[in-house]
């Protein structure tokens, strides 16, 4: 009988572009998770294949991106705690997958949050799965906050659990492969000292000392992986089929050995 394989898809913007081609990889010698937890990009990637969505099919709708397709200026940022509204990604996602609940999921998934109210990260597996993957990419000071449940200030999952490999084995998954899209944190160049540069750098910064200070996580995961994406920048989407490849690249160059353990 075969092991369970949990995939934890990690938070990376533009960069999770690459757990597309990850996944495509993976389907093309029939090698499907058994459970898909995700992170922000990650979370959106992983709940729309877990809606049926083909990862052909979200290359596609992601091929053409544009950053006026996702965000919208809200009118009163200071009031609305955030630059930034994501009411056209969420449509975006909602056309995609459709509005479903996690129980009619063709895979179990779940996505995780960071509550600004606790503190603490959040593992939302029930509900609309669309609003839960909203909640999972917000970032704070760029996007409002989101409202989920009996959550009122839920801000993306990244700064507390970038890549949720705990939430996978707690699933169940007895083979947990990891894929993070952001590696180290790179040096900037070239910096800007506008105030909405230095928010986005600072939130980098943060989630990576605290992906760093949680490596005790990885006990959870037989496989980390981290697709060569170079200084490729999250918050960018000039280069999105480049990172598709490198997602793809890794996924094939893994694939074999995945399915082996999952023997």
């Amino acid at each position: 009988m075969s092991r369970k394989l949990g995939l934890a898809l990690g938070a990376g913007g533009s960069r999770g572009v690459a757990h597309i081609g990850f996944l495509q990889a993976l389907d093309e010698i029939g090698l499907r998770p058994d459970f898909i937890a995700g992170c922000s990009m990650g979370a959106i990637v992983g709940g729309c294949y877990c809606a049926g969505v083909t990862p052909a099919e979200m290359r596609t709708e992601v091929s053409d991106l544009k950053l006026t397709d996702i965000a919208t200026l809200n009118l009163s940022p200071l009031h609305q705690n955030g630059v930034l509204k994501l009411s056209k990604a969420r449509k975006l996602i909602a056309d995609v997958m459709g509005e479903r609940e996690f129980s009619e999921l063709k895979i179990p998934f779940v996505c995780v949050a960071t509550d600004l109210d606790s503190g603490k990260t959040v593992v939302l597996d029930r509900g609309n799965v669309v609003d839960a993957v909203i909640a999972s990419s917000s970032i704070p000071g760029v996007f409002s906050p989101a409202q989920f449940g009996e959550y009122r200030m839920l801000v993306d999952g990244g700064l507390l659990e970038r890549v949720p490999a705990r939430e996978v084995h707690t699933m169940g998954a007895e083979v947990i492969v990891a894929v993070d899209v952001l590696g180290n944190l790179p040096d900037l160049k070239n910096a800007s000292g506008r105030l909405f540069n230095t928010v986005l750098r600072c939130i980098d910064i943060m989630e990576t000392q605290t992906s760093l200070n949680k490596r005790r996580f990885r006990k959870f995961v037989d496989l980390w992986l981290e697709p060569a994406l170079e200084d490729m920048d999250q918050y960018s989407v000039k280069n999105l089929p480049f990172a598709y490849e490198r997602g793809y690249e890794l996924g094939v160059a893994c694939r074999e050995r995945i399915a082996r353990m999952v023997e």
